[in-house]
C-alpha cells in the first residue's frame, strides 16, 4: 500500500472514535461510506497499527490514510489516448472489448498499461472508466484517474452536462433530422438522430448518422435505430441480416466527447474519426 494522506489529531479533541471523526480529515475519504470501506480494506492507521471502526481518538496520534496499489493483472493492449492529465484521460476505444466486467481483457484493466499514475492526493489506485460503452461499440471513452474527478463525472453524467455525439452507418435512407423518442423498459427516451450523407451499394440505401442520446438507457441508439425503420449495420441483436459482404462487426462509434474538465472546469470538445472500417464500406459504392 502506499501513504497519500497523513493527520495528526489536535489538541482539544475526544469522546470521539474514529468512524465519526475521520470523515473531515481526508480528502481522499470525504464521506462516511468512504471512511468506512478503507477502514475495512485495512487503509487507515493509527500510529503505524491497523485501524478498526471503534477506535478511539485521542490528542496526537498520528492517523494515516494508505491506498492499494495497482492491480498486478494489467492487460497490454495499446489503446490511442486522445488526452491525459494528473485528473482525467480519454481514450479511443476499439470495437470487441468490455469496458469492465468479470474478464481480464476489459478496457479498464488495460488503462494502466495506457495512462500514468496520477500525482494528486485523491488518486485512485487504478484509472477508472467514467462511464461505459457495450463490447461491440468503439470509440472514446472519458477516464478518471482521482476519486474527485471520478465523482464530479458522475455526476454530471447524471445531470446531462456531458454531450456524447456517436456515428453510425444505417440501412436506408436517414430523412434529414429527427428526434427519436421510444420507451425502453417503459422509461421514456430520447436521441437525436441527423443525417450526415447517404450513398447506394448494390442498389440499397445506406446512411451515415450521427445520434446524441438525450438520455442513457441501454442500447438506446442501436433500439431506437431499429425501432424508426434504419437499423445500424452490424447489430444482430436488433438489426437484420448483414447484407455489405464480409465486413462484420457493430458499425456504431462514440466520436465526439464535450464535458467540463472536472478540476479546471475548463469546457473539452474532444473528437475522433470514425473507424477506417466504415469509410472501406462506403467506398464499396464506387464500385457500383
Amino acid at each position: 500500500m502506499k501513504l497519500i494522506e497523513t493527520h495528526i489529531v489536535p489538541a482539544g479533541v475526544k469522546d470521539i472514535r474514529l468512524q465519526e471523526y475521520a470523515v473531515s480529515i481526508f480528502k481522499a475519504a470525504p464521506t462516511k461510506s468512504s471512511i468506512k470501506k478503507a477502514i475495512k480494506r485495512g487503509e487507515i492507521k493509527i500510529d503505524g497499527e491497523t485501524a478498526n471502526t471503534g477506535d478511539w481518538i485521542a490528542e496526537g496520534q498520528k492517523i494515516e490514510l494508505f491506498k492499494q496499489e495497482a492491480p498486478e493483472k494489467v492487460f497490454s493492449l495499446k489503446l490511442e489516448v486522445l488526452f491525459e492529465d494528473d485528473h482525467i484521460g480519454v481514450v479511443n476505444k476499439p470495437a470487441g472489448y468490455p469496458t469492465s466486467g468479470n474478464y481480464f481483457k476489459t478496457i479498464t484493466n488495460a488503462l494502466p498499461f495506457n495512462l500514468k499514475v496520477s500525482t494528486e492526493p485523491t488518486a485512485l489506485a487504478a484509472p477508472q472508466p467514467a462511464h461505459r460503452l457495450d463490447n461491440p461499440t468503439s470509440g472514446l471513452l472519458l477516464i478518471a484517474k482521482t476519486g474527485d474527478s471520478l465523482r464530479k463525472l458522475h455526476r454530471d453524467f447524471k445531470e446531462k452536462k456531458i454531450q456524447k455525439i456517436y456515428t453510425a452507418l444505417v440501412y436506408g435512407e436517414f430523412p434529414g433530422k429527427k428526434s427519436l423518442q421510444y420507451k425502453i423498459e417503459d422509461k421514456a427516451s430520447e436521441t437525436e438522430i441527423s443525417l450526415i450523407r447517404s450513398f447506394h451499394i448494390n442498389g440499397n440505401d445506406y446512411s451515415f448518422v450521427s445520434a446524441i442520446p438525450k438520455t442513457g438507457r441501454t442500447h438506446q441508439i442501436r433500439i431506437h435505430l431499429a425501432k424508426a425503420g434504419f437499423p445500424i449495420v452490424g447489430d444482430n441483436l436488433y438489426g437484420k441480416e448483414n447484407s455489405t459482404g464480409n465486413i462484420k462487426g457493430l458499425f456504431l462509434s462514440a466520436t465526439s466527447l464535450k464535458f467540463q474538465h472536472p478540476a479546471t472546469l475548463e469546457w473539452m470538445n474532444i473528437a475522433v474519426a470514425p473507424p477506417k472500417r466504415f469509410i472501406k464500406i462506403e467506398e464499396q459504392r464506387e464500385l457500383t
